[in-house]
């Protein structure tokens, strides 16, 4: 029965880390779609505040920003993709033969402002 409640346990947490790693991955594309150019983009994308403002403790956090698309001349359509990446810890929950970490990954796509030069 124990096994069987700490199974539900890392279920749980994994799904909550899931959802809140695709949240900061979508709010830091967002915001980095909302900047002027590539290099803003990249001081703006704060997906590791994100992380730590919803209490999601990350033994390690990898943000990558794809910023590409602010190469393509204003006013035709581009993209931003920011995909976060955070391995959750699960050594707390001292039951034998669970993952000592579980790795959560999110990417989000968003579509750059054609009028950033205005």
């Amino acid at each position: 029965m124990l096994l069987l409640v700490s199974f539900a346990i890392v279920a749980g947490r994994t799904q909550i880390a899931e959802g809140t790693v695709a949240e900061a991955a979508r709010a830091a594309a967002r915001e980095a779609s909302l900047a002027r150019s590539g290099d803003a983009a990249g001081a703006a994308a704060r997906a590791e505040q994100a992380l730590s403002d919803r209490n999601l403790h990350c033994q390690s956090t990898t943000v990558e920003i794809d910023t590409t698309g602010f190469q393509v001349p204003p006013g035709q359509p581009a993209d931003v993709t920011v995909t976060v990446s955070c391995v959750v810890g699960m050594a707390d929950l001292l039951a034998p033969g669970l993952p000592g970490s579980v790795t959560v990954e999110a990417s989000f796509t968003s579509p750059i402002d054609a009028f950033r030069e205005r």
